[in-house]
């Protein structure tokens, strides 16, 4: 669930770049890296949705003279699908693993939601293939429904199989972040959230930008330790206290 923070110790596993720099503090965390109050918003909306899709189907079962029993239990459940499709869209999260060094802060991220998927494609196959033999021994003419599970089987495989396209999905990233040239730190304790503002060269304009803002996401355990370790090492950057737009670039 995209609240629950991975217990699997990702940090060992990184390909660091800079693994001959000592690591001054490790952590990883698993957090919704972006703005949250237009996804909060799109989440009200679907849930306004599923509760019509949910009264809709209710009433219209209930007219037909069905038991109050099932028109709830169709109109609660379609509602409850929709919900949980809407949530897996706004409350989409990544797990970003960081490796603080003296000169940089190396990120690692992901979306691990395709790793979910995977698995349940498969049985998804497997339960449906069997169900499919079964009915194909009662009636041969079923043997065209075999295409269902054969094709749901072939893409897990190829989601398996396919290292660009398990890239692509899971959106995996990496950077190199070189904290001392921060101008400003933002701290955004309420998401944990430190952003550290860095100047750089617009490529075509050659222009200087400056309102570039990378958040780093924070365990809320480890927050004010690694905001007091780059405040003792970059003492002159002012540190502003707030909110800031937050995107995962």
């Amino acid at each position: 669930m995209w609240f629950i923070q991975p217990k699997r110790d990702y940090v060992a596993e990184m390909p660091w770049k800079h693994a001959d720099e000592p690591a001054v503090m490790t952590w990883q965390v698993r957090a919704r890296d972006y703005n949250t109050f237009i996804a909060n918003l799109y989440f009200v909306f679907i849930f306004m949705v599923s509760f019509a899709v949910a009264g809709g189907l209710f009433l219209a079962m209930f007219s037909y003279n069905e038991s109050i029993f099932y028109s709830f239990f169709l109109g609660g459940g379609t509602g409850f699908f929709v919900l949980l499709i809407g949530m897996s869209i706004s409350h989409q999260t990544a797990i970003i693993v960081y490796r603080l060094t003296d000169k940089r802060i190396e990120v690692f991220s992901w979306k691990p939601q395709i790793d979910s998927v995977k698995p349940v494609m498969k049985w998804t196959a497997i339960i449906s293939g069997v169900g499919v033999l079964c009915l194909v021994f009662i009636n041969p003419d079923f043997i065209i429904a075999a295409i269902g599970p054969v094709g749901i089987g072939v893409m897990a495989a190829l989601m398996g199989n396919s290292k660009g396209y398990q890239s692509m999905a899971r959106n995996q990233m990496e950077d190199d972040v070189a904290w001392r040239d921060a101008q400003n730190i933002y701290a955004y304790s309420k998401r944990s959230i430190i952003g550290l503002n860095l100047y750089w060269q617009h490529p075509e304009t050659g222009k200087e930008m400056k309102n570039f803002v990378k958040a780093i996401f924070i365990p809320k355990e480890k927050y004010d330790e690694v905001l007091s370790y780059l405040q003792k090492e970059i003492p002159d950057v002012p540190v502003i206290e707030g909110k800031f737009d937050v995107y995962h670039v």
